[in-house]
């Protein structure tokens, strides 16, 4: 058994690497480098597929490969890999996804003919797999820097891949420098890791903070949330998030959301639960509220974005919020000594993790089919586009009702975990910290309603009613290759919601790595189709009994509209339009007309700013034209980041004095550097 996860591992690689090789060796040749590069990466993630599933399923569950190459002149500079619970987990998580985004991508790309090099897409888009591959199977600190940065790099360039954009360039600037903080912040905390250990390998950071003291531990705890927290997007360290998802190509954007910023969550998970042993209740404290408040504010800027590419990445921000809601949980219950429900805390972000990576990937992909058709991104210009695109609507309609968390879908099932988690950590903990339990409760309560109502926007306004524009009338519906690669993703989140029973046993083998402990079978009731939390008397649903019953009571609506409805009378008319002849766009709500009683409830956090402007023909009473802006203050980035810019600037400006070009003063700084460090070691 050992044997085959790692061949498998190793066939993903090779996979990744020939898809990259072959989209630049062929980049002259579109068609070809179009089914070299993807195809590679359709069989690659297959491979990766089966190795994270022998891997979580069958009795080998660690293995290692290791390349020494360079030990001998770097006693660090050691390449090795090893597949755990834990990167399996991961990894069966950017396989899946790559399966269908490669699939998808087949059709996607013939959009990019005779406009930029679709080689060039294919091979950067190889080389990110392959380097978050290595992210999630990195055996030490070195290694796993390394994949991080060409992680960055490589996503930094499918990222500006559209460079002739103006807002492309600067999401990518934006995107490199947030990364590369976030990059340093992880740097550092690994070397304090080191300072303990002695050495970079991850089996030397196991429980390692149960030997380090208490400052470092924290210092380290801080370090890591921010590092990896960038990556992931977390409030306030978002605003790479919304503007680099929206203008990368739609199969890069779906990666980005889907597996990219998973792997901050799983920096985050690796590190608090493997290296830094048990911890203090603070940390998860700060875990849970940073994760309400991403949550909360992430899906209220959602809905009042009209971009649908750019609403979707604000929702990432929501879901991360979702996820780290878990984790914080979990970490608080570890403290307080409650395994058990530590295991269904972190069960209920994890699963979380990778529902979202499913239907975020599938909302993203039915973006970028609209945006493939309709040739805009921008909601007010679309309309009508169920009768142009009738499947993709269907597809996406499936993604909006899995990231609301309505049942029978996946987003529900782990969303139901997360209450659980929360409603009973209120009587598993002690303190006046216990009251942070249901305030999150509530603030999770709140942010599903909210999610619930930005979909019925994104698809009320984008897909029904009439179209607003000449490229939404002239829409047409999606490649086969695009459709099946959301097909796949639709039916994992249907999966997912109505059999959570059958996947929750791949989750033991990581509880048990993490945690000691093991609950797969607690969780599920007697029957196997019903979902329990830790108990019966806790709580319990069913998703697939919910569906079995909406199934059973069909055929009575039926039954009466055949005894009374048929033999009724009927007459059709026009739908009333409001005294004019017929129905027209203008008529029909608008996105920023639907989301108005929000902004108008939320505008201290908003800030609107509206400007109206009409030119009248003869009377005040009689308007020719009416021109409406409205827009509202981006927070974070006005009230921080913008400040301090400026402040930067204002110092490295008066720092130009030290420039002086005198080699005598740059001796001084030298040697009054030297002096400083004397000082401070003595």
């Amino acid at each position: 058994m050992e044997g085959l996860p790692m061949l498998l591992l190793t066939l993903t690689l090779w996979g990744y690497v020939i898809g990259a090789l072959a989209g630049l060796l062929c980049w002259q040749r579109e068609k070809l480098a179009n089914l070299l590069s993807f195809g590679s990466a359709t069989l690659a993630a297959l491979g990766g597929l089966g190795a994270s599933v022998v891997c979580l399923v069958g009795d080998a569950t660690s293995f290692s490969i290791r390349w020494d190459f360079l030990e001998s002149a770097v006693p660090y500079l050691k390449f090795s890999v090893r597949l755990d619970p834990l990167s399996a987990f991961f990894l069966l998580i950017v396989s899946s996804l790559g399966l269908a985004l490669s699939i998808y991508s087949f059709g996607y790309a013939r959009g990019f003919y005779g406009r930029t090099k679709v080689g060039v897409l294919g091979a950067f888009y190889n080389a990110l797999l392959l380097a978050t591959t290595f992210v999630f199977i990195a055996d030490n600190a070195f290694f796993f820097l390394v994949s991080w940065e060409l992680m960055a790099m490589t996503a930094y360039f499918l990222v500006t891949f559209e460079h002739e954009q103006p807002e492309a360039r600067h999401a990518g600037v934006l995107y490199f420098i947030m990364s590369h903080i976030g990059t340093g912040c992880i740097i550092l905390g690994f070397l304090l890791l080191f300072q303990a250990s002695g050495g970079y390998g991850f089996i030397g950071f196991h429980a390692l903070g149960e030997r380090m003291s208490a400052g470092r531990r924290d210092a380290a705890f801080l370090l890591f949330l921010a590092g990896f927290g960038v990556k992931a997007g977390i409030v306030p360290l978002h605003i790479w998030l919304p503007a680099a998802h929206p203008v990368a190509p739609s199969n890069v954007s779906a990666l980005l959301s889907g597996v990219i910023i998973k792997s901050g969550i799983y920096g985050l998970t690796r590190v608090y639960f493997d290296f830094l042993g048990t911890p203090p209740l603070w940390w998860g404290v700060t875990l849970l509220v940073v994760g309400s408040v991403s949550a909360l504010l992430g899906v209220l800027y959602a809905l009042m974005d009209h971009d649908l590419k750019r609403l979707l990445a604000y929702h990432s921000i929501e879901n991360i919020g979702i996820i780290l809601m878990g984790l914080g949980a979990a970490l608080m219950f570890q403290h307080a000594n409650h395994p058990l429900l530590g295991a269904m805390a972190l069960i209920a972000g994890l699963y979380h993790t990778i529902n979202h990576a499913l239907f975020k990937g599938l909302l993203f992909l039915g973006a970028g089919a609209v945006q493939h058709a309709a040739h805009t991104r921008n909601m007010e210009e679309l309309g009508g586009l169920i009768k142009r695109m009738p499947r993709t609507a269907f597809f996406f309609l499936i993604g909006a009702v899995a990231i609301s968390a309505l049942p029978p879908l996946n987003g529900f099932v782990s969303e139901w975990l997360t209450y659980q988690s929360l409603l009973q950590g209120f009587g598993a903990t002690g303190s006046l910290t216990r009251l942070i339990f249901p305030i999150s409760g509530a603030l999770l309560a709140l942010t599903g309603a909210l999610a619930a109502a930005c979909f019925v926007k994104a698809f009320g306004i984008t897909f029904l009613a009439q179209p607003r524009s000449v490229q939404a009338e002239r829409a047409h519906e999606a490649s086969p290759t695009m459709l099946a690669g959301m097909a796949l993703l639709a039916v994992a989140c249907v999966f997912l919601g109505l059999f959570p029973n059958q996947f929750l046993p791949l989750f033991d083998p990581l509880t048990d790595q993490l945690l000691g402990v093991q609950i797969s079978r607690q969780l599920a009731a007697p029957g196997g189709i019903v979902l329990s939390s830790l108990g019966l008397e806790a709580g319990t649903v069913s998703t697939l009994g919910i569906t079995l019953t909406a199934v059973c009571l069909l055929p009575i609506p039926l039954a009466l509209w055949i005894f009374f409805g048929r033999a009724a009378a009927r007459q059709t008319g026009m739908t009333w339009a409001c005294g004019q002849k017929t129905l027209t766009p203008q008529m029909q709500y608008t996105a920023t007309g639907f989301s108005k009683p929000l902004r108008i409830i939320f505008k201290a956090l908003f800030r609107p700013h509206r400007a109206v402007q009409a030119e009248f023909e003869f009377s005040p009473y009689f308007a020719r034209t009416i021109r409406f802006e409205s827009h509202i203050e981006e927070t974070f980035e006005a009230r921080i980041y913008r400040p301090l810019q400026r402040f930067i600037l204002r110092t490295s400006r008066r720092m130009r004095a030290l420039q002086a070009g005198s080699l005598q003063a740059y001796l001084i700084y030298i040697f009054v550097t030297l002096l400083l460090l004397l000082i401070l070691t003595l």
